[in-house]
């Protein structure tokens, strides 16, 4: 009698199962999303860019009537977090925020990458690009680039990361290359973690992202020198740029987009790519990402598809020209 009613349950629930099937591949061939629950992966720790830009979606799309949660998984520069995406189920409820490190440094810089950053994910939208900041701990005897570069002539320096791989890591190693100088790379798990260092001394600098550096700054609490994007930022105006301060030529940011896990739908990559665009539209949501030097952009999956190559090609060059490697 048991092992009849187990086999009854076990029929009725493939039953189920298969009934289910068909609608789950309708909706998803409509476009209709969310179904379920949306994850948004923060490859970094809470505090930073990535984790502000996944917050800000996750609160504009609690209308959408499905919960959204962000999963902060970093590690290795951001491998972990996108890695964990590119193996996720494809229906777009698992997203990430690529940054320029999991989908333009890395695979140059890693030997071994756990995923293809191209093959394993499908393109949303870009989100925000965001000058980094050189700041010094404010006992550093330098005020500006040439002076920090003097300094390290003459005395060893470090600068610190959110982890190998980073736009903030291959900023320094371009100042490196550029200003023909050896100032030791120091990784951390992430940007919280160096900050208390680098006020503490321990270590001298970092090439940290506006959003994060900046409130640092204006507290005085660090030290700014200079911006590392080709213009000043509106965000900090009075800074300078590095090219401007005495290294021409230098252009590094940061950027972030919007990823899902591989094979999803067109429709539902669509959908996913119209909800984010609306709120990247949003005056409150524009506002909050100037005030931290976030410049809100969007576009197509195929716009960022592009980027991305283009960025490829950019940081291998970067890498092989500095010798940058994983410690």
């Amino acid at each position: 009698m048991q092992r009849s009613r187990v086999r009854t349950l076990a029929a009725a629930t493939g039953l189920l199962l298969a009934a289910a099937w068909p609608l789950a591949c309708a909706q998803a061939q409509s476009g209709a999303w969310p179904t379920r629950p949306i994850r948004i992966v923060v490859t970094f720790p809470p505090g930073g860019a990535p984790d502000t830009l996944a917050r800000v979606l996750a609160e504009k799309w609690g209308s959408l009537g499905q919960p959204v949660t962000v999963d902060n998984k970093p590690g290795a520069g951001g491998n972990i977090g996108a890695d964990f995406v590119a193996k996720a189920p494809g229906d777009g409820h698992t997203l990430v925020i690529g940054t320029v490190g999991t989908h333009g440094i890395n695979p140059a810089l890693y030997a071994k990458m756990p995923y293809d950053h191209v093959k394993d994910f499908t393109p949303i939208t870009f989100l925000a690009s965001t000058p980094n900041l050189l700041v010094v701990n404010k006992n550093v005897p330098a005020s500006n680039v040439r002076e920090v570069i003097e300094l390290a002539k003459k005395q060893p320096l470090a600068f610190g990361s959110s982890g190998s791989g980073t736009s903030i890591h291959l900023s320094g190693e371009l100042f490196n290359t550029l200003a023909g100088v050896k100032m030791q790379h120091i990784p951390y798990k992430g940007r919280a973690q160096a900050i208390p260092d680098l006020l503490g001394g321990r270590i001298h600098m970092i090439f940290d992202n506006m959003p994060s550096a900046l409130p640092l700054v204006n507290s005085g609490e660090l030290k700014a020198i200079a911006v590392t994007s080709a213009k000043r930022s509106p965000a900090a105006p009075n800074i300078p740029t590095i090219a401007e301060s005495g290294l021409p030529g230098f252009e590094a940011t940061s950027w972030f987009a919007l990823l899902a896990s591989p094979g999803v739908p067109r429709e539902v990559q669509m959908r996913i790519n119209a909800e984010t665009l609306k709120v990247l539209a949003l005056p409150d949501v524009k506002e909050k990402l100037a005030k931290l030097g976030l410049d809100p952009a969007g576009g197509s999956p195929e716009a960022l598809a592009s980027l991305i190559q283009a960025e490829t090609a950019k940081w291998a060059r970067v890498v092989k020209e500095s010798g940058a490697k994983i410690e």
